[in-house]
């Protein structure tokens, strides 16, 4: 006798008038959100620009969902190409089948594209929008809940999930919530990242690294635990290969990016004003780290005072310098 479980939503689309709202799609879009607008606070506060990150994301999102769609046909093809199915359903991406690895891939050649366009350094964005993103997949993933799919091995546990549908081959019963292990196991990498990203200022692609490497460690067992059908390579699912493969990839990153480029970007976006408190606030005319708000160095100049012993006036502020002899050389003070 089942004395706790998950249940399973009865259907997984809402129909508001003429307009169906999935369940799957909603938590697509709700997850770019949080991708969106997290990766814009970290990203002002690491000194760009408000809204730069949800323009790279206009490429990025598109390329991401065709990325995570191809990779997930091209790796269960039997679904959609096999005998007695239908190939049009390969492109019916809200029925659920988003691979993360074709998603992130060809996602990365989006924001690549996005980010050049900016004259910004793509590590640097990816660094700021890694907790996003894992907080995306967290909720991502009850889109499958949603569709009755992804689920584990059957269990009593209390925190079961009790599968209804039928469709498909599913058998109804009580499975471990593999969607659930795994929404959890993302949250726990946001926060992971967010706090080495503050701990050791994670610069130049780490952080985007261990957000990859932290998530791979956690998807290699769960991805064991499904009974969904897959391709297996010498005994494991293809995923699983996957997952230690890019894990082994991300943690050499970090290393080798550590020795070679230590530290973290001081300036992340042409033009925009430097974060305060984060190794980019401006320096002063005497060369010590300065605290200007404006990020301006002539600002910074024009509070020195002169060698008359009389202090500049914040209205004559970088409009001149005097040399040696006490000559005023002219300068527009606009550099």
């Amino acid at each position: 006798m089942d004395i706790a479980f998950i249940p399973s939503p009865s259907r997984g689309v809402l129909n508001l008038g003429p307009i169906p709202l999935r369940g799957y799609a909603f938590c697509i879009i709700l997850g770019v959100f949080l991708a969106v607008w997290i990766g814009n606070r970290r990203w002002i506060a690491r000194g760009g620009r408000a809204g730069t990150v949800a323009d790279i994301a206009v490429w990025a999102v598109p390329f991401g969902l065709v990325g995570g769609r191809l990779y997930h046909v091209i790796t269960d093809y039997q679904l959609y190409f096999s005998e007695g199915r239908d190939w049009v359903d390969a492109f019916k991406i809200w029925e659920g089948g988003l691979g993360i690895w074709g998603a992130i891939s060809l996602g990365a050649v989006g924001a690549w594209i996005g980010a050049r366009r900016r004259g910004i350094p793509l590590p640097a964005y990816a660094d700021a929008v890694a907790p996003g993103i894992a907080l995306a997949q967290a909720a991502g993933r009850w889109g499958n809940w949603f569709n009755q799919e992804l689920y584990g091995k059957a269990t009593d546990l209390p925190w079961a999930l009790k599968i209804t549908s039928s469709d498909d081959g599913r058998v109804p019963g009580t499975y471990h919530p593999t969607f659930l292990y795994e929404s959890l196991w993302c949250i726990g990498v946001a926060l992971l990242v967010v706090w080495a990203d503050r701990r050791f200022k994670l610069g130049h692609g780490r952080a985007f690294a261990l957000y990859v490497a932290a998530y791979c460690a956690g998807r290699g067992w769960i991805e064991y635990m499904r009974v969904d059908e897959a391709h297996h390579v010498l005994g494991l699912r293809l995923n699983v290969w996957t997952a230690i493969l890019v894990f082994a990839a991300a943690v050499a990153y970090i290393v080798v990016s550590a020795r070679l480029r230590p530290g973290r970007e001081e300036i992340v976006e042409p033009g925009a004003a430097p974060a305060e408190g984060d190794g980019a606030a401006a320096k002063s005319a005497t060369g010590e780290p300065g605290t200007a708000k404006s990020g301006d160095a002539e600002a910074a100049a024009g509070e020195k005072p002169g060698r008359d012993g009389t202090g500049a006036s914040g209205s004559t502020r970088g409009t001149g310098s005097t040399d040696k002899n006490g000559d005023k050389a002219g300068s527009s003070g606009k550099g």
